[in-house]
């Protein structure tokens, strides 16, 4: 069974219930570790001090905070736990919004919020609450060195809980963009905009997100087993530079012809997928060259 991130208590009103948080995702990415080129030996990441010129250990490391040029006030770990907010041990529900008022871009990561067993009946009893009125709840947490505003809602059986980024966090577009990517304000014409609804309608689909796959992340595990057969890959032509498009209103209704040829839109997910991967290609396949006296090495 996984380890719980958090541990502690969530309050609705007078009712509290022991409860742990679990990573609600976890990343399936092809890893590597930093090797030496000459002979394949994994190379150590290593903690210098230029002042003592050596090597130090984690136990001699403390944080510190640089006020000045150079100048640091160094913060031990008591004294951070020391600071800690009540909500280091307990979420307290503060209120409740609609769901629909909360727009993505706050949402930062996930977790499941599970009971123990002392406080599965009230678990229970919040999360079908939550569920017949449409509503979140909005909380605080503490972790990692920091207080999140989070918010809890229904998922499958039980609660979902999302950490959310503050306000003064979200960048602004108009901070962003140089002055020749400005948003523009631009009249929309009423017909373009009637065709550019009618592609979006030829678009439509269930979500659904078995169907979306990493395809980079398969090309990686194709290269690598690839290489352990002594065979090569083929490369992934790229898209060119599209034109600038001349005349929008030509475009849209292109774009509608094409998607109406198609009909569904998992034919465009799959086509869009077979056009970046990559396929094994060469002779009969060599066993890859080792040397007896250094680690096995594929070139």
């Amino acid at each position: 069974m996984p380890a719980s991130v958090w541990t502690g208590y969530l309050t609705f009103g007078l009712i509290s219930m022991p409860v742990r948080l679990f990573s609600g995702a976890r990343s399936t990415r092809v890893s590597f570790h930093m090797l030496h080129r000459n002979d394949n030996t994994r190379v150590k990441q290593q903690l210098y001090c230029p002042a003592d010129n050596r090597v130090v250990e984690r136990s001699e490391i403390v944080k510190g905070y640089e006020y000045s040029k150079g100048v640091y006030v160094v913060i031990e770990p008591d004294e951070i736990k020391k600071i800690e907010p009540r909500t280091a041990k307990a979420i307290e529900i503060l209120e409740f919004v609609k769901a629909g008022e909360i727009d993505p871009v706050y949402f930062d990561s996930s977790y499941y919020l599970l009971p123990e067993e002392a406080g599965r009946r009230p678990y229970a009893l919040l999360a079908k609450a939550l569920r017949d009125s449409e509503y979140v709840a909005i909380a605080k947490l503490a972790m990692h060195n920091r207080e999140y505003t989070v918010f809890l809602r229904p998922y499958e059986k039980g609660i979902m809980l999302h950490t959310m980024y503050y306000k003064e966090e979200l960048s602004r577009i108009e901070q962003l963009a140089p002055p020749n990517l400005e948003v523009p304000n631009i009249e929309v014409k009423e017909a373009e905009l009637k065709v550019a609804q009618q592609l979006i309608a030829a678009l439509e689909a269930k979500f659904e997100p078995e169907k979306y796959h990493d395809t980079f992340e398969e090309n990686l595990k194709e290269l690598i087993k690839a290489k352990l057969e002594g065979m090569e890959v083929t490369e992934v032509e790229k898209p060119s530079r599209p034109a600038p498009v001349a005349d929008l209103m030509a475009a849209l209704k292109q774009s509608l012809a094409e998607m109406e040829t198609e009909k569904k839109p998992a034919r465009r997910i799959a086509k869009a997928e077979e056009e970046s991967r990559i396929h094994v290609v060469g002779a009969k396949p060599q066993p890859p060259a080792t040397n007896k006296t250094k680690k096995k090495r594929v070139a």
